[in-house]
């Protein structure tokens, strides 16, 4: 008995349809590949544009107080031309309206990475808390150098974001960033000028070093 044949193709690939393939993945490998970096890339600057505002905003603290008695806005009252009262009571903007020579621009008090606010166009008319993202240290003394003297304000104190204000904190409370900006990290200028990008783990260890026991800091 002759064995039959059967006459319908089969369904296995053919040698093209295999090439075909090849390349259409090797090429959304590349499209996805070749995006990952420009994101981290964008995220890189974004954070370093953050750093070098803190360093424009803590060198204009030590111009500002260069020109006052070795004082910044803070210790000194409103009327020596200081901010002592209004920012002991959580008022973030007259610090920096007072520092708006040394500034030179709003810009340097919003970190790039903070959607929720927009830059202002200038010290005055629009400059509020809703185009400020840094806090001010009520407590910075150029003779203490660790102290804090501003950085990103996106504080969260035992998983509940702080509100605008003054925010009073004993060093061991467990406070840390939200996941906002910097994704539970920060940058902080303290009160000698330089900067600290902080990471949640090791911020506790840095208000440490404060040598107060009460945190105030001026949320905007």
């Amino acid at each position: 008995m002759k064995p039959r044949v059967a006459h319908r193709q089969t369904d296995a690939l053919t040698l093209v349809d295999v090439l075909v393939i090849i390349v259409v993945l090797a090429v959304l490998a590349v499209l996805v590949l070749s995006a990952l970096p420009r994101k981290h890339e964008y995220n890189w600057r974004k954070y370093v544009a953050c750093v070098n505002n803190l360093k424009q905003v803590g060198l204009s603290f030590r111009i500002w107080e260069g020109d006052h008695n070795d004082k910044y806005p803070m210790q000194l009252s409103v009327t020596n031309g200081g901010t002592m009262e209004l920012v002991a009571a959580g008022n973030v903007v007259a610090t920096f309206q007072v520092m708006s020579n040394e500034l030179a621009t709003p810009k340097c008090v919003l970190c790039p990475r903070d959607t929720n606010r927009d830059n202002a166009t200038n010290f005055t008319t629009d400059f509020n808390n809703s185009r400020i993202s840094y806090f001010v240290g009520v407590d910075a003394d150029e003779n203490y150098p660790q102290k804090f003297l501003s950085g990103d304000a996106n504080f969260e104190i035992g998983g509940a974001a702080v509100k605008s204000g003054l925010l009073e904190f004993s060093t061991n409370a467990p406070i840390g960033w939200t996941a906002a900006r910097h994704q539970f990290a920060g940058n902080i200028s303290l009160s000698d000028g330089s900067v600290q990008s902080l990471y949640n783990t090791n911020l506790a260890s840095q208000l440490q070093q404060t040598g107060l026991a009460t945190n105030r800091l001026a949320i905007p």
